[in-house]
C-alpha cells in the first residue's frame, strides 16, 4: 500500500470504527465477538484497500464481510465447549440504553441466521434480496427465517413479565 492509500485506510477505520462496532455488537449480541469480528473485517478491508476504495464503497465492504464472517459460523461444524460455572453476564453501558435492554436480549437469543436476517432487515434497512445476497441465500429463506425471527421476539416479549409491567 502506497503513502495516500494507508493515509485513507487509517481515515476510514478512524471515522468508521464506533458505527462498525455498533453493527458488530447487534449482529453478534456480545461486545467481545463484536470487537473481534470488526478487526478480522477490517484485515481483510486493509489488503483490499487499493481496490476497494476505487472501486466500491469501503463501509458496505466491511458491512458484508462483517456479516459473511458472521454467519460462516453456520456452516462449520459446531463444537461444544463444557465448562464447569457459567460465565458471568457483564452490562456494557455503551451499547443500548437499559429501557430496550430486554428487546436486545431477546435478539440475541434468537438463532444466528434469524438475528442476522432480522439486523440486515431493520437496523441496515436492506431489501430481501440484498439481505439473500449478503447472507448468500435464497429471498424465501430471508423472509422465512424474518418471519420465524419476528414470531419468536413478539411471544418472548409478550410474555416476559418486564414487559407486562412497562404495559402498566
Amino acid at each position: 500500500m502506497d503513502e495516500d492509500d494507508e493515509a485513507g485506510f487509517d481515515d476510514f477505520v478512524t471515522t468508521q470504527t464506533d458505527a462498525l462496532l455498533r453493527y458488530g455488537y447487534v449482529l453478534t449480541g456480545n461486545p467481545h465477538d463484536a470487537a473481534d469480528l470488526l478487526q478480522e473485517a477490517l484485515v481483510r478491508l486493509c489488503g483490499a484497500w487499493p481496490r476497494v476504495r476505487r472501486k466500491d464503497s469501503p463501509h458496505s465492504y466491511v458491512r458484508t464481510t462483517m456479516a459473511r464472517l458472521h454467519i460462516s459460523v453456520w456452516r462449520r461444524r459446531r463444537r461444544e465447549h463444557l465448562i464447569g460455572e457459567p460465565p458471568e453476564r457483564v452490562h456494557h453501558e455503551v451499547f443500548p440504553p437499559d429501557e430496550d435492554q430486554g428487546l436486545w436480549e431477546e435478539l440475541a437469543a434468537l438463532p444466528r441466521r434469524q438475528r442476522a436476517v432480522l439486523v440486515l432487515r431493520y437496523y441496515e434497512q436492506l431489501s430481501d434480496a440484498e439481505i439473500a445476497k449478503v447472507l448468500g441465500i435464497s429471498s424465501g429463506t430471508v423472509r422465512s427465517q424474518a418471519f420465524r425471527g419476528l414470531n419468536k421476539l413478539r411471544s418472548s416479549l409478550s410474555s416476559s413479565p418486564a414487559t407486562h409491567r412497562s404495559m402498566r
